[in-house]
C-alpha cells in the first residue's frame, strides 16, 4: 500500500521540510521511475518519514537519488526533551524506517545535513561516505556576508560590473538558459545527465509555486555571459544549475550572478545552500564566497552479487 497520499499531506502541513523532500518535487523529478515514503507514527503523529524514488534497470530494484536532488534521507520530528532520550527516539524512528524500505538491489541516498547519526544504517548493513556542501546559515545581515567574500571574488563581481558593465535580470528563456547548462557539460567532453524533459518538469512544478528563479547577467550589447537557477522554500534557498559562455568567462559573470542570487535569496528564505562539490575547482569557488563546509551523508547498501559486479564498471 502506498504512502504518497498521507505523505503528500504531511508535506503541505510542514513547510520546513526540507524542499527537496516535498511531494510535489518528487512527482517533478521521477520521470521513468517512482517514489514512496516510509512513514512512522507516535499516537497518531508523524515522527519520522523516509522518502524513496525507485527505478529498475537490468530487472533489479533501484533506489537511488533522482537528477538534480540533492538530498533525500530520513526526517525525525524534534521534541523538547533530554537529549538523551530525543537520541534513543531517534534511533528507534530510523529502526522502524529502515524496516519499511522495500527490497532493492541497491540503495544509495543522501541525507540532508540536519542528519548527524547514520548508525542506524550502519548498524542494518549500510555503508556511509562523507560529502559536503556549502550554507549560509542565516541571510539576514548581507553586509556581513559581503565583507566575509574572498577578495578574489570581489574582485570579480567589481569586474563584471564596472569594466563589462554587466547588468543581472530574470528575464533569460527557459530553453536559453539549458543551452548555456547544457554546454558546461560539452566542454567537458559530457553530455547532459539527465534529460530536458526533468528539467521542464522541474521548472513547471516550482514555477507554479514561484519558488525559481534565473539569474542572468548581460552586456550593454544584450550578450548573455552567464546565468544560473535557483530553487527555494521558507528554510533554504538551493543554487541547482548554472551556465556561461565559454568565450565570455573571463568577465567575472559568474561571480556576479551568485552574488545577486545571494541577495535575493536573502528576501525569500533563512538559508543558502550552494549544493557542493567534490570537484576541487567547484568546491573553491564555492568555498570562496564565506559559506559554512557542511558535512552530509551518503548512505549506500547493494545487495545483488551480480550488481556489485556492475558497479565496479559504471554509476548508477
Amino acid at each position: 500500500m502506498s504512502n504518497k497520499q498521507p505523505y503528500a499531506v504531511f508535506c503541505d502541513s510542514n513547510p520546513d521540510l526540507p524542499l527537496f523532500s516535498s511531494h510535489w518535487w518528487l512527482n517533478a523529478v521521477s520521470i521513468n521511475a517512482d517514489w514512496d515514503a516510509a512513514i512512522v507514527e507516535n499516537n497518531g503523529a508523524i515522527v519520522g518519514t523516509l522518502p524513496y524514488v525507485i527505478k529498475k534497470r537490468y530487472g533489479m530494484r533501484l533506489i537511488t537519488m533522482p537528477p538534480l536532488t540533492q538530498t533525500l534521507g530520513p526526517w525525525l520530528r524534534r521534541a523538547e526533551r533530554n537529549s538523551v532520550e530525543q537520541e534513543s527516539d531517534d534511533i528507534n524512528t530510523m529502526k522502524q524506517l529502515i524496516s519499511q524500505i522495500p527490497c532493492f538491489s541497491y540503495f544509495c541516498q543522501n541525507f540532508h545535513y540536519s542528519i548527524a547519526n547514520h548508525l542506524p544504517f550502519y548498524w542494518a548493513g549500510f555503508e556511509q561516505r562523507t560529502r559536503y556542501t556549502y550554507v549560509f546559515n542565516d541571510l539576514s545581515d548581507l553586509d556581513s556576508l559581503w565583507k566575509g567574500l574572498r577578495s578574489n571574488i570581489v574582485r570579480e563581481i567589481k569586474k563584471a560590473r564596472n569594466r563589462f558593465g554587466l547588468q543581472v535580470d530574470n528575464n533569460l528563456p527557459l530553453d536559453d538558459f539549458i543551452l548555456l547548462h547544457e554546454g558546461t557539460f560539452r566542454r567537458q567532453g559530457l553530455s547532459l545527465p539527465y534529460s530536458r524533459d526533468v528539467i521542464y518538469s522541474i521548472d513547471r512544478a516550482c514555477s507554479e509555486r514561484q519558488c525559481r528563479k534565473i539569474f542572468c547577467a548581460r552586456d550593454d550589447k544584450g550578450a548573455v555571459h552567464a546565468a544560473l537557477y535557483i530553487v527555494w522554500n521558507a528554510n533554504s534557498a538551493y543554487y541547482l544549475m548554472g551556465g556561461s559562455d565559454p568565450d565570455l568567462r573571463t568577465s567575472g559573470a559568474n561571480s556576479l550572478c551568485m552574488w545577486e542570487a545571494i541577495r535575493f535569496a536573502s528576501g525569500v528564505a533563512r538559508r543558502f545552500d550552494f549544493e557542493g562539490s567534490m570537484l576541487e575547482p567547484v568546491e573553491r569557488f564555492f568555498r570562496a564566497f564565506g559559506a559554512v563546509r557542511t558535512p552530509y551523508f551518503e548512505i549506500t547498501k547493494t545487495t545483488s552479487p551480480l550488481l556489485r559486479i556492475i558497479r565496479t564498471f559504471r554509476t548508477f
